[in-house]
């Protein structure tokens, strides 16, 4: 076999895995859960919209089940783990996955405590809450991966996200350090994925209207003639999830075209002085 031909991943990478996704049912977590479907995983689609969970899993067959799950309710997360470990005996991959968004575009000023609970309550609690019942399974097993949604405001300031979100998304992205530090000694690995904007039905319920938003962020983004889709995020979860990743843990995996690295001050001046 040739060097080339070996670096070439065929489908069946999750093969014989068992895998949770939360947030499964719809965007990025329903993209996921299409991909590790195919890659021989399976997987256990976590929501709290039923229909698009149960319609989702129509789709994939009958080795994949849908759970409802609010992820903000310990009894959920727990029932999750044991629901899926009464089912296959194993649970190889938590991905946190579910999310809610504040404001984007409120200052500190307009910020109320409810919409700080609700975002904190899902994004961050609800990482936390998966992250300890995947591993109260996990150390036992001695392996396993644990990845969370994260966002690229984790790495670079006035992404288009409210406080909250950001507070959330930082909180997972220290909770991802812990984890890695704490359960590497059990033989498990935690990541996490930090997207730029990607036109999901949490950003746009009209989906009319993904087109237009898809080349607003590409026209906003540092990287042209791409465009970031929830199936891309959906193979850095793959990989991030598959043995090829098998000694990277503690990783904030930034899917942001560059983004965070640029100042686009200088450029865009010099265009408008030219």
């Amino acid at each position: 076999m040739s060097n080339v031909s070996s670096l070439v991943s065929p489908l069946g990478r999750l093969a014989g895995k068992a895998a949770v996704i939360t947030g499964g049912a719809s965007g990025i977590g329903a993209s996921t859960a299409c991909l590790f479907h195919e890659n021989g995983a399976k997987v256990v689609i976590a929501d709290i919209n039923d229909n698009k969970g149960e319609a989702l899993v129509n789709k994939l067959g009958e080795n994949d089940c849908y759970i409802h799950c609010d992820v903000t309710k310990e009894d959920d997360v727990r029932n999750l783990t044991d629901a899926t470990i009464s089912r296959y005996g194993r649970l190889d991959v938590m991905y946190n996955n579910a999310g809610i968004l504040d404001c984007p575009m409120s200052t500190i000023l307009d910020i109320t405590k409810e919409e700080i609970d609700k975002v904190i309550g899902v994004n961050r609690v609800g990482a936390l809450l998966g992250a300890k019942h995947a591993a109260r399974v996990m150390v036992p097993q001695r392996k396993g991966c644990i990845l969370f949604t994260a966002s690229a405001c984790t790495a670079i300031a006035g992404l288009l996200s409210g406080n909250a979100y950001a507070v959330s998304k930082h909180g997972v992205l220290g909770l991802t350090k812990n984890l890695a530090a704490e359960l590497g000694q059990h033989g498990i690995r935690v990541n996490c994925i930090s997207p730029y904007g990607v036109a999901t039905p949490m950003i746009v319920p009209n989906e009319a209207e993904v087109t237009n938003m898809e080349q607003t962020l590409t026209g906003m983004g540092n990287l042209k003639g791409e465009t970031l889709k929830p199936e891309g995020l959906a193979y850095a979860a793959l990989y991030l999830a598959s043995d090829e990743a098998n000694y990277v843990s503690g990783l904030n995996l930034v899917v942001d075209g560059g983004f965070s690295i640029v100042n686009p001050t200088m450029m865009k001046a010099f265009n408008l002085i030219h």
